[in-house]
């Protein structure tokens, strides 16, 4: 009997011990399944874990003190488990945002390639309002307007003149609110040209109109007022700029090769302080000469907008000369018209070729730059999207056209002057055979007459010689 019952306890035993193995591998299973599908919601989690707990209370029900101890080690899989939940969708979320970060501002690539229409833009306008200006009158009204010159040191005066605008607010028509647009950039070329970049309109026309062109402006013709926009957006995960369609990308990323914030521990005091090494003003200086590589082309764009004006008003004024011409009649154009449209002609082309940097491919103000900063790049980029050099060419092409009708006219001028000489000497000829005409009447009158002098003298000396 001893026997067979010691046998029953050892048999009971062995199968208490299988049932407890398989509870235990049913908990885990339960455990790591879940796992997979954990990442996608918090309510599965929370639901994984009371099934994990009930399994596990399931396990502890035979009261034995080693399956209490085997039921504690089972909880160490939900705490690691609860780990990665917190680690994995933290790093895929991070992961998904710095992807959404660099992308947000262009969308698409290649030619498909356009700015986000939802990214709120600021405005970068030219202005032409004069032929050249002097900087250096400019920069002393510009400090009597409490504008500070070349605030960032570029120390690229005479050649662009760079002040800052405070900030300004503008008001928001969806909300009604105000907003506040940060400080703007004023550059001022000595080809006639103002370049703004997140200036109001208002200030941007007090500095044209008020303030500069009094006293700077040479040659100035608000009359013939010429503005260009371009929209602009910073890019804070860009390294460089570009322009996608009529939208300037501004890169503000520092670039690897700037020095950054360093941080230095401190092992005596175990702390760590935070050294700035001037990385951020070495940017906000490039950010700058980005600006100023933009401004330039755009200024380029803006001047050709004026000469474009110039030769089509010049068109307007000389449009019948070839209908005149095709009808056969005369071209009735006084010496001063036609010296005037000559003028104007020349002037014109002298502006385009001569007398401005608009011809040239690459400025002189982009000789001394950092090549890396790619400076030529951006003045280029510009050029293409507002198609300076087609532009340029055309407008030779135009000039090469008012250039015959030029010479028609001085032809015309030189036909009449030359009219107006043979007139007059056909006149003086006239003259001289009248008088020589009357000449000869009179001394044809005067041999007839018998008491004329002559006649008188003649009788005399025929009877002298008859007494001789």
């Amino acid at each position: 009997m001893a026997s067979a019952r010691h046998t029953w306890i050892a048999f009971g035993a062995v199968v208490r011990g299988r049932g407890l193995v398989s509870r235990r591998s049913c908990a885990q299973h339960t455990v790591h399944q879940p796992h997979q599908i954990l990442t996608n919601g918090s309510n599965s989690a929370h639901i994984t874990s009371q099934r994990f707990s009930t399994t596990t209370h399931q396990g502890q029900g035979d009261g034995s003190k080693k399956s209490e101890q085997d039921g504690g080690k089972e909880k160490t899989p939900k705490r690691k488990a609860a780990a990665r939940i917190q680690t994995s969708p933290t790093s895929l979320r991070r992961v998904a945002l710095e992807a959404q970060r660099s992308s947000k501002v262009i969308k698409g690539r290649g030619k498909r390639a356009h700015v986000d229409p939802e990214i709120e833009t600021k405005d970068v306008t030219a202005y032409c309002a004069a032929e050249t200006y002097n900087l250096h009158i400019a920069k002393h009204v510009l400090q009597q307007e409490g504008y500070e010159p070349d605030p960032y040191s570029t120390d690229l005066f005479p050649q662009v003149l760079h002040v800052q605008t405070p900030n300004f607010l503008v008001r928001d028509e969806a909300t009604g609110e105000n907003k506040a647009m940060g400080a703007g950039d004023v550059f001022v070329f000595p080809s006639g040209s103002v370049v703004t970049w997140n200036v109001s309109e208002k200030l941007a026309h007090h500095i044209v109109e008020r303030v500069l062109a009094p006293k700077a402006a040479e040659e100035g013709h608000l009359d013939r007022l010429e503005a260009e926009d371009l929209a602009y957006v910073e890019d804070a995960t860009r390294e460089h700029s570009k322009i996608v369609g009529d939208t300037i990308i501004l890169g503000t990323k520092a670039t690897s090769s700037e020095p950054q914030h360093h941080t230095v521990t401190s092992s005596d005091q175990g702390t760590s302080d935070s050294h700035e090494d001037g990385g951020q003003p070495r940017r906000e200086v490039d950010d700058i000469l980005a600006k100023i590589a933009f401004s330039s082309a755009l200024a380029r764009s803006t001047k050709l907008a004026v000469l474009e004006n110039m030769l089509s008003n010049y068109f307007e004024t000389t449009r019948s000369i070839p209908i005149t011409l095709s009808k056969g009649s005369k071209l009735k154009f006084g010496r001063e018209f036609i010296l005037r449209k000559t003028g104007e002609l020349l002037h014109i082309r002298a502006q385009l070729n001569l007398y401005s940097e608009l011809t040239d491919s690459l400025p002189d103000l982009f000789w001394d730059s950092p090549h890396e900063l790619g400076l030529e790049t951006y003045y280029e980029q510009v050029g293409r999207a507002l198609d300076v050099g087609v532009r340029i060419k055309t407008l030779n092409e135009r000039m090469d056209y008012a250039s015959e009708i030029a010479a028609v006219l001085r032809e015309r001028l030189s036909e009449k002057h030359s009219t107006e000489l043979e007139w007059y000497i056909i006149i003086l000829i006239v003259f001289e055979v009248a008088f020589e005409i009357y000449r000869l009447s009179s001394e044809w009158r005067e041999h007839k007459n018998s008491e004329s002098t002559e006649a008188l003298t003649r009788e005399w000396l025929l009877k002298e010689l008859r007494k001789a």
